[in-house]
């Protein structure tokens, strides 16, 4: 690695970071991270925090898992890379389809396609969805529904059913097709409803009166995360999910659950769906099925609808999958990553950490009379949606939440901003005390701020 002078001097210069302006980091140049261990990060001057990020809601191993690294390396040795493309496979790539199937079994998944990543999946889901209806000879039904506030990547497809406008004005026209339902915001939401039950059954009639318009036979697919991520940990109705899987198998409507960053364990269960008691038709992964130790996706495939390609004629052929679909290095990470999860049984100190912080981010609320909403509560997911007028639930601004977000980290806890949320998903292999460190951070910056 080159020397620290060549890092600092070169920060920013050549390389553009995704999720924000080229210009800004020339200002501002971002923090160099250099070293990660257990749940701690190290820059480049040797300061160390705690990742309340978890990479990118990622990393739900933590940094330290030897047991991934071991098998990375093991497969390196052994066969770099070979592609997947039909005619050839590889053994890591079997052992990998094999273990995600069984992992998501209850969740009604039958088969595995492999990824680079969160985007590619949904991206593979959407595909998929339109191909199922015309193989059932029902090729009118090419349209999408989605909900406001929904992040599902940035492919064109993905950039097309999100529901935040940041990543969509900039690349429109997009998709067209594509209709998008009110989101399960009790705080800020088109009805004015702030019960949750409630707020999921207008929601539900919006979908029924939206579907009416559109024409049931004209909608391949809806799309959601069982918990809204990016949006800000919007965590809906208990009802909520139930009650559009209904509407979804009345009307023929493939349900596709985006579980990139509820999947694995994150929410206090081993997926989103299930967390609701929900059995979708597909399924989008990605970030913990390696715990982010190497860039892997996965589409997965239910029963209905792999029964409809796998029965099909030669227009059942996927034409669709990428250069590093089924890596083997990448397949060797998952089979290990998935082992290590279930084997620290990472879903309960999920829950209970999860708990843990979202009422210690409830007593700060109680505290500073800028944190206007508190969302979280299922497993290591929180969202503090912060304002300037409590009353007026007015959004605080950008230059505030950077000074939030620096005295944060300065005091120990890396978070990630999301416009005027604070937004917080540290590894799943997080302790009770670790938790109170970041707690103790964000009342500093708090306070600063």
């Amino acid at each position: 690695m080159k020397d620290q002078n060549f890092l600092k001097e070169n920060n920013a210069r050549q390389l553009w970071h995704p999720m924000g302006h080229p210009g800004d980091a020339h200002h501002t140049p971002p923090a160099i991270i250099t070293h990660a261990e257990g749940v701690r990060i190290t820059d480049i001057d040797g300061h160390s925090a705690l990742d309340a990020v978890g990479g990118l809601w990622c990393v739900n191993l933590g940094y330290s898992n030897a047991a991934v690294k071991d098998a990375i390396s093991g497969q390196l040795s052994d066969l770099p890379y070979y592609s997947a493309f039909a005619g050839t496979t590889n053994p890591a790539a079997i052992e990998a389809a094999y273990a995600v199937q069984d992992f998501f079994a209850p969740d009604g998944m039958a088969r595995v396609f492999f990824t680079s990543g969160g985007s590619d999946s949904v991206e593979t889901c959407l595909r998929l969805a339109r191909q199922y209806h015309k193989l059932r000879g029902e090729p009118a039904r090419t349209k999408f529904l989605s909900l406001k506030k929904g992040y599902h990547g940035t492919h064109f497809g993905g950039a097309s059913v999100n529901g935040n406008i940041r990543f969509r004005t900039a690349y429109e026209p997009l998709l067209p097709g594509v209709f998008h339902l009110p989101s399960p915001y009790s705080y800020r939401n088109p009805f004015d409803e702030t019960d949750p039950a409630r707020l999921a059954q207008k929601i539900a009639a919006a979908m029924e009166d939206e579907i009416a318009f559109q024409g049931a036979g004209t909608i391949a697919a809806f799309i959601m995360e069982p918990i809204q991520g990016a949006g800000g940990v919007i965590v809906p109705h208990d009802t909520f999910m139930p009650l559009l899987r209904e509407i979804c198998d009345r009307h023929g409507i493939l349900m596709i659950s985006d579980e990139v960053i509820t999947g694995f364990g994150r929410t206090g269960d081993w997926s989103g769906a299930r967390h609701w008691g929900v059995q979708p038709d597909m399924m989008s992964t990605a970030k913990g099925i390696t715990s982010g130790y190497f860039p892997v996706g996965a589409a997965l495939i239910g029963e209905k609808v792999a029964e409809v390609f796998e029965s099909g004629g030669p227009d059942a052929a996927i034409f669709h999958g990428y250069t590093y679909s089924a890596h083997p290095v990448g397949a060797a990470a998952v089979v290990a990553c998935l082992a290590e999860t279930q084997r620290l049984n990472l879903v309960q100190n999920a829950a209970q950490r999860g708990r843990q912080l979202y009422e210690g981010v409830l007593a700060l609320a109680r505290k500073h009379d800028i944190i206007g909403d508190v969302r979280g509560g299922h497993g290591l997911m929180t969202g503090i949606e912060l304002v300037s007028d409590r009353s007026a639930k007015t959004p605080m601004d950008g230059a505030t939440m950077k000074r939030i977000h620096t005295a944060a980290y300065e005091a120990g806890a890396m978070v990630r901003l999301g416009m005027h949320n604070i937004l917080m998903s540290p590894p799943l292999t997080i302790t009770e005390d670790e938790v109170q460190v970041v707690l103790g951070a964000l009342d500093t910056g708090l306070s600063r701020a």
